[in-house]
């Protein structure tokens, strides 16, 4: 059940289950980082209160809201710009991959939507998720740009791709990625398959540190 797509339809006739909904804001770029890389597009993510990278957005209640207006509501609270989100902005529904916390909750599906904007709304709203959102600083701790380029040294989005991310906000963002043509299916696999090593080598270096704190430790 956890990786089952559904309708919109289809998700909203499920008896019983929470509706998690979710936006990823974009827009294309001619900037160049420093002076030769191109950037392309830039993608908000954004840093949560968990530690852990997703999209703008939250938990909607079907019966009261539509799932759009409760993403809109979601997002004035998050960035601090009542940013409208129509239907047509509907992606995806899927379930959510079960809660490892507890069997017996509800069944979670997300719905993802895309919006593209301009560059001069996304860096306008980049400003106000600082200075006027309410939830700034508690439940965002910031927002981030996606990487799309690789650098020489192998920096950008492999790196990005090995941190982690809640629920299924990795695969949303690469299956968006690829619907909408941002980026070329070999370079987004050339990444993933870059992060996992990077992920692998990371653990490594964790146990090395835990290891040298504890020797530490028993030192003192």
């Amino acid at each position: 059940m956890a990786s089952k797509h559904l309708s919109r339809a289809e998700a909203l006739a499920c008896p019983g289950c929470r509706h998690g909904c979710h936006v990823m804001l974009y827009c294309d770029t001619k900037t160049l980082l420093f002076g030769s890389i191109p950037i392309r597009h830039i993608i908000l993510m954004q840093m949560r209160f968990d530690g852990l990278l997703g999209f703008p957005g939250g938990f909607v209640n079907p019966s009261e809201e539509s799932l759009e207006a409760g993403l809109t509501r979601e997002l004035s609270e998050e960035l601090g710009v009542a940013l409208p989100i129509l239907e047509e902005d509907h992606v995806d529904s899927c379930y959510a991959p079960p809660s490892s916390s507890s069997s017996s909750s509800p069944s979670v599906i997300t719905h993802f939507y895309a919006k593209k904007m301009e560059e001069v709304q996304i860096r306008e709203l980049e400003r106000a998720a600082v200075t006027t959102a309410t939830d700034h600083g508690q439940e965002v701790l910031g927002m981030v740009r996606v990487p799309l380029y690789t650098m020489e040294d192998g920096g950008g989005l492999a790196p990005f791709l090995s941190h982690s991310f809640v629920c299924n906000a990795r695969s949303q963002l690469a299956d968006t990625l690829l619907r909408l043509h941002l980026i070329a299916p070999e370079e987004l696999q050339k990444a993933v398959a870059c992060s996992l090593t990077i992920q692998a080598r990371a653990a490594e270096e964790l146990r090395a540190a835990l290891e040298s704190a504890e020797e530490r430790r028993m030192l003192l």
